[in-house]
């Protein structure tokens, strides 16, 4: 079967393997549907970081076919459709007896620990299988995964009604951020982005404003109002610098980005100003509320896309988004799962 697998930084291959064995107890086989290229793959593959066998099958954000089911397994049928969740935790250290299983002691990820998703067929542990409704389209439900990402940190930031709020930086979590935002929130929506056409794109779907990332338009976007809130989703020092600037005091700012460097921060500048910075991992417990969300966003998630690419076309795409070259928010690779909805 055709798979793309990750060797070292630098060096993603799309081959021939074998397909998978029959599931072992405890879990079961999948065939994708489709499956979406996250911003963590592209900094493993930048960098390397996270790399702990060589080579494994990439991709964490798919959705697919059950084709069969291991022994031991409750809750999961051959037929159903899936989504994978992201986080491969040991279920014996303290957070995930405390069911913090998204900061687990010996956290891993599919697509790193175990093969993921960029194959026609994978092998998943039942535990990170979520069923999702069986008319949703395939390149839709593989949006559940960063979906879920989104939610888990607007819930980080305990942002009161009718506050504006800031997301720098529209890439997918960015993106997906912001329009839960204009669904969920009542305050206004601002979005910034030094990709212009990336940051008009959002802020037409989701009906956010779109500022620069400097004082003079957020104060003429929010006529006066004070900005408290912010998500930074771009991992830039530079733009976690320039929002920190921007928040008023007694503010709260969420770091969900992936970053490429270290910050010089003064820490009376937190303390003068009372500002809080909050980390958002992943996600907890939000990814069968983000499948359950889908239908009812699937207009907006289609404007999203950026391109449906095959599994040969996957290295190239890493490199041209890595060099920034990207109308839309997501690539998605289309697998085709059989009998999978368009």
């Amino acid at each position: 079967m055709d798979a793309v697998r990750l060797y070292a930084a630098g060096d993603l291959r799309t081959e021939q393997i074998g397909a998978p064995a029959a599931p072992p107890a405890g879990w079961v086989k999948v065939k994708v549907g489709a499956a979406g290229i996250c911003g963590s793959d592209l900094h493993n593959y930048h960098t390397g970081q996270w790399i702990s066998r060589s080579p494994s099958v990439a991709g964490h954000e798919f959705a697919g076919l059950v084709t069969e089911v291991g022994p031991e397994v409750d809750g999961i049928s051959v037929g159903d459709h899936v989504v994978a969740d992201s986080r491969v935790w040991c279920g014996v250290c303290p957070n995930c007896r405390d069911g913090r299983r998204h900061v687990c002691d010996r956290l891993g990820f599919v697509g790193e620990v175990i093969d993921g998703g960029f194959a026609e067929e994978t092998l998943l542990p039942a535990r990170l299988a979520v069923v999702c409704p069986q008319n949703l389209p395939w390149r839709i439900a593989a949006f559940a995964e960063p979906l879920a990402v989104a939610l888990h940190a607007i819930r980080r930031l305990r942002i009161t009604p009718g506050e504006p709020v800031l997301v720098v930086g529209c890439g997918p979590i960015g993106g997906l951020a912001a329009l839960l935002l204009s669904r969920r929130h009542d305050g206004p929506v601002l979005v910034a982005d030094r990709n212009a056409g990336r940051a008009s794109l959002v802020a037409e779907v989701v009906g956010a404003t779109r500022v620069e990332l400097a004082a003079a338009s957020v104060e003429e976007a929010l006529g006066g109002r004070r900005l408290r809130y912010g998500l930074d989703a771009t991992g830039s020092v530079g733009a976690i610098d320039a929002a920190l600037d921007l928040l008023a005091g007694g503010s709260t700012l969420g770091l969900v980005g992936i970053s490429h460097g270290r910050i010089d921060l003064d820490p009376n500048r937190l303390v003068e100003r009372e500002i809080a910075l909050v980390g958002c991992h992943a996600f907890a417990d939000e990814l069968p509320e983000a499948v359950a969300l889908l239908p009812g966003l699937a207009g907006e998630l289609r404007r999203f896309i950026d391109a449906e690419i095959g599994l040969a076309d996957v290295p190239a795409a890493y490199e041209r988004l890595l060099r920034g070259d990207s109308a839309g928010l997501k690539a998605i690779i289309a697998i085709g799962a059989s009998d999978g909805p368009a």
